[in-house]
């Protein structure tokens, strides 16, 4: 074999592995999605009028109450999600003609890090809220959290990333207004605040779950 084609053998293997790695990747987020909307869809169908999280893996990642004055509350966050992640029709779907008491989305970290544009991020955003107004008379929209210098996040990443969430977080009170939904800030977070630059610690939990409490506390009044 010569030179030259023993060049273009290694980079087809080169290629075939970057596209295999690429496949199964994509294989196991798409299963993680079924698998993940399956039992959502076993959660929901044993309960009424559920307050119901959407979100990434920070949502999905946490320990909110059970319930809240009597309203279920059900986490459907999903690792790696993002406002193109077509989480409306995924929750839907999951519903199966059931409605919500109410819907809080918490979303934006995986846009901000994978570089989307304000302005795609608005659209995607308001487009998921259209969706999900067919399927509950409340909707309330998280404010995303800070990301810190830790873990494989360095001070370059964090502050690029952060620029993309400052940005996002600058436009989500116009935005959750236009839609109908109540925009809910988060408080000042200790730093660090997070296990992996990324996911919320203890501390930042306690903070992110007492701004979703207080947020949709309002749904208690209504009884």
């Amino acid at each position: 074999m010569t030179g030259t084609r023993i060049g273009l053998a290694v980079l087809l293997i080169g290629a075939l592995v970057a596209a295999f790695s690429f496949l199964r990747k994509e294989t196991i987020a798409d299963s993680h999605r079924q698998a993940r909307q399956l039992v959502l869809h076993y959660t929901l169908s044993r309960v009424e009028s559920p307050i119901i999280l959407v979100g990434d893996s920070i949502a999905e990642a946490s320990t909110l109450p059970r319930a809240l004055c009597g309203h279920p509350i059900v986490n459907a966050g999903l690792n790696g999600a993002s406002t193109a992640s077509d989480l409306g029709t995924w929750l839907i779907e999951a519903l199966d003609g059931k409605r919500a008491a109410a819907i809080v989305v918490s979303l934006g970290t995986n846009d901000a890090l994978t570089g989307r544009t304000t302005q795609a991020f608005e659209t995607s955003y308001t487009a998921l809220l259209a969706q999900l107004a067919k399927v509950t008379a409340r909707l309330a929209v998280l404010a995303i959290p800070a990301i810190d210098v830790q873990g494989r996040v360095t001070t370059e990443m964090q502050a690029e990333a952060m620029k993309g969430i400052n940005d996002f977080n600058a436009v989500l009170p116009a935005l959750a207004g236009k839609s109908g939904a109540t925009f809910i800030a988060l408080p000042p977070m200790s730093k660090p605040h997070t296990i992996d630059g990324v996911h919320l610690d203890a501390a930042g939990y306690a903070a992110w779950d007492e701004a979703i409490l207080q947020g949709v506390s309002t749904i208690c009044s209504s009884h």
